[in-house]
């Protein structure tokens, strides 16, 4: 199938209708109708099929919509991004992030870089360490930034920062919460799959620790709202611990201290342009000023 047999399928598979399909694609009816009539020719089935004066995919076009959809999802995003860099000629970056970071670190250093280059245009995807591996391999994003530590083939991992976990409740206490007695607490903490959660998982086995845990989650923030509604008490990033408290929430460091890398990946054979370098560079800094102010105070 050619690139404008998939849009004429995709059109009338949403529409129902070869009327609907054409005005949708901006071309006659007629042209719709041929268009579909070479695509059958080609594969040598009918797609669709009149049923009460609507067109109804065929058997066949059911097994082959889950493919012509992703095909369909790759050919728009490769218009998104022309389209991009037509209108934004000074740049245009694809960055992915971990949900924790493009909650409390992201916004001032993208705000702080479009100040300084107005031109610069984001599109920013949230996803866990696997999917910003596979979306870095796959092409779909120029960089991340992740609490991902591991070696990945074909790409280059660059650390940022640091941040610390910290424990986050609606009960007041003071000084450090030691590990040790996390068994007193109704716990909420990440996934072992996560960063902080395997680091956080490490430390208590360490220590031969294994303390309830009520509530497991797959991010920070919803740790933290969790936390301020009163269901437990999260174990959290320093970053997102700041920018999710609440008026009552208390924030103590943990005892040990658990510090978390904060990194940024890129495909090693694709040097970054000098406008991404300035970017990451201004991550840094603001990853070292986060982690230098220490724990926030909860606001009245």
């Amino acid at each position: 199938m050619r690139l404008r047999h998939i849009e004429i399928f995709e059109a009338i598979r949403r529409t129902g209708s070869l009327t609907e399909a054409a005005a949708a694609l901006h071309i006659s009816q007629p042209a719709a109708s041929k268009l579909l009539a070479h695509a059958e020719a080609q594969l040598g089935f009918k797609l669709f099929e009149r049923v009460k004066g609507r067109l109804v995919a065929t058997r066949e076009a059911d097994i082959l919509t889950p493919e012509i959809a992703r095909l369909n999802k790759d050919l728009n995003s490769v218009r998104r991004l022309a389209a991009s860099l037509r209108e934004s000629p000074y740049g245009h970056l694809r960055l992915g992030c971990a949900p924790a970071l493009g909650l409390g670190l992201l916004p001032a250093v993208v705000r702080a870089s479009r100040d300084a280059h107005p031109g610069l245009t984001f599109d920013i995807h949230t996803h866990h360490s696997a999917e910003l591996v596979q979306g870095l391999l796959a092409r779909e994003l120029d960089l991340a930034v992740t609490f991902d530590t591991n070696e990945h083939p074909g790409l280059t991992r660059s650390e940022l920062g640091h941040t610390s976990l910290v424990h986050l409740s609606r009960q007041p206490g003071e000084g450090p919460a030691r590990l040790a007695d996390l068994a007193e607490d109704t716990l909420i903490v990440l996934d072992a799959r996560d960063a902080s959660g395997s680091m956080l998982q490490m430390a208590l086995d360490a220590q031969g620790l294994a303390p309830p845990v009520a509530i497991q989650v797959q991010t920070h923030y919803v740790a933290c709202a969790l936390a301020d509604a009163g269901c437990g008490h999260a174990i959290v990033d320093a970053i997102t611990a700041r920018a999710m408290l609440r008026p009552g929430m208390t924030v103590r460091a943990l005892e040990p201290p658990l510090r978390v890398p904060i990194c940024v990946m890129t495909r090693s054979r694709d040097p970054l342009p000098a406008l991404y370098h300035d970017f990451v560079d201004r991550l840094r800094r603001q990853c070292q000023a986060l982690d230098r102010a220490g724990l926030p105070a909860a606001p009245a």
